[in-house]
């Protein structure tokens, strides 16, 4: 069984070495998007990418780059996403956002009645 709504896509990108107060920076936006219950969030950690600065980022290389890129998407609505944003504006240095609507199909088993 399944279901449809309409979401939004948070997309946050950033550098796997940004810190905020002391711990990685994805780590801590995960953790804050948890706090405000929103519905989840997924870490992904790029193997090659390039920024703002266009300093190429690869894990094929040893020692190239030890600051790959990390996207961190988190699907929910849209007035769970808008608690998030005062806390990357004053958390992110240097990075982007993405926000785009998107079509959700939640897949969830059913209690079968007997």
């Amino acid at each position: 069984m399944h279901s449809e709504e309409n979401d939004i896509l948070l997309r946050i990108l950033i550098g796997e070495n940004d810190r905020f107060e002391g711990k990685p920076l994805y780590e801590a936006i995960v953790l804050k998007a948890r706090k405000l219950d929103l519905a989840g969030a997924t870490v992904l950690r790029g193997i090659l990418g390039f920024g703002a600065h266009s300093r190429i980022k690869s894990a094929r290389v040893l020692g190239l780059s030890t600051d790959l890129p990390v996207v961190i998407e988190i699907v929910d609505k849209r007035e769970n996403i808008d608690k998030l944003l005062p806390f990357l504006d004053g958390s992110i240095d240097e990075g982007m956002v993405t926000m785009e609507s998107v079509r959700v199909i939640k897949y969830r088993h059913s209690e079968k009645s007997s």
